[in-house]
């Protein structure tokens, strides 16, 4: 089994900032070369998730209304009088949505559904240059 790893790098805007990447983590599959296998998709930091969603402006503004409801921006977090940086927020809802996401493909396509894009998003409080690591392993 052959493993390949990838990155792509976003500049992102943070407050809930969500890039759809699927397009270059589909390419990164077409370059591995391999056939059917699994592609892990990870954002490295803390304050960054990972996951699925319909890329679309409806849900673009929903995913941070809801967000807004289970873990507040003015809120007061531990974590901010632990360092000060006032993203307390930032890091619940990076552990709420996750960093990393699995996808499987086969013909060297990723088997996603019809309306089922991967998306990067940004929590921070302030712009950021994201990586996203892709690792994929298949034959």
């Amino acid at each position: 089994m052959a493993v390949i790893t990838g990155t792509i790098e976003r500049r992102t805007a943070g407050f809930n900032d969500i890039h759809d990447i699927t397009g270059d983590v589909s390419n990164l599959v077409k370059e591995s070369g391999l056939g059917s296998g699994t592609a892990t998709v990870f954002v490295t930091g803390s304050t960054g998730g990972v996951t699925t969603l319909e890329y679309e402006p409806g849900l673009v503004k929903d995913i941070p209304e809801a967000l807004e409801k289970v873990a507040p921006m003015g809120k007061t977090y531990h974590h901010d009088a632990t360092w000060g940086d006032g993203n307390g927020f930032s890091h619940v809802r990076a552990a709420l949505v996750g960093p990393s996401l699995t996808v499987p493909f086969r013909d060297g396509r990723l088997m996603l559904g019809t309306w089922q894009q991967i998306v990067l998003l940004d929590f921070d409080n302030k712009a950021r240059s994201r990586s996203v690591v892709v690792q994929i392993m298949g034959e």
